[in-house]
């Protein structure tokens, strides 16, 4: 007797979560599209003086108005710190804030971190994707390589050390930084951002092989791990 076949005919179901699959991304994104915009334009537009306010005067608000203005304000701003007149301005500024306790120490952390991320020193931040025993032996966690070890620190230290950033899932701003021996971490082939996607949907999305960065150097047979440096 013939087993009975098994029925692959699309079901009710099977359209309904084809078009959740389909629908949630783009609704999600959108979404939060929408509210940063909505932020930022009642933020900015709150700051403009109601006689100058299109908002004031229109029965509806403008909406983009207040992003609109604020890429305006920080073009005007790169332009004017650019040329002469705009970095004597900004020397007189830093000398002033420098000359500040406490807030000299703050302006210059924050100053470092916005020019690491965004700034020319952007290629420095986040260099190398990397394996790390954490928080305990046997368990493993995806790390970033954040750059150089301080002299002061590595000569109060046999091994050789790297300094990295341990992310928290599914918020990666948040996270350890320390320093670890070299011989410790494992090397991944995977790119900062097929790292970071692994890590915001806490595992469930994996860097495709058109992805993979092979090494040549690399004698792990794993796609995804280089040799323990």
């Amino acid at each position: 007797m013939r087993g009975k076949r098994k029925n692959t005919k699309p079901t009710l179901k099977t359209y309904f979560f084809t078009g959740v699959l389909v629908t949630a991304p783009i609704s999600i994104t959108l979404y939060l599209a929408f509210e940063l915009i909505r932020y930022i334009d009642t933020s900015v537009t709150g700051l403009i003086p109601d006689r100058y306010n299109p908002n004031s005067y229109l029965p509806y608000g403008i909406p983009g108005l207040g992003v609109i203005l604020l890429f305006v304000f920080l073009t005007l701003i790169g332009m004017l710190t650019a040329n002469f007149i705009g970095r004597a301005f900004m020397r007189l500024g830093r000398s002033i804030i420098d000359r500040t306790p406490l807030i000299s120490g703050f302006y210059n952390a924050i100053k470092k971190i916005f020019d690491t991320l965004i700034g020319p020193d952007k290629n420095q931040a986040f260099r190398q994707p990397v394996l790390v025993e954490y928080p305990r032996k046997g368990l493993w966690t995806i790390a970033f390589i954040t750059g150089p070890v301080y002299k002061e620190i590595q000569k109060h230290v046999q091994d050789p050390l790297v300094a990295i950033y341990v992310p928290t899932t599914p918020n990666p701003t948040s996270g350890f930084f320390i320093y670890v021996p070299k011989k410790d971490i494992i090397r991944l082939n995977i790119s900062v951002e097929e790292a970071l996607k692994m890590i915001l949907s806490t595992g469930i999305i994996n860097p495709t092989p058109k992805n993979l960065h092979h090494s040549p150097k690399s004698k792990s047979r794993h796609p995804l791990i280089h040799q323990r440096k």
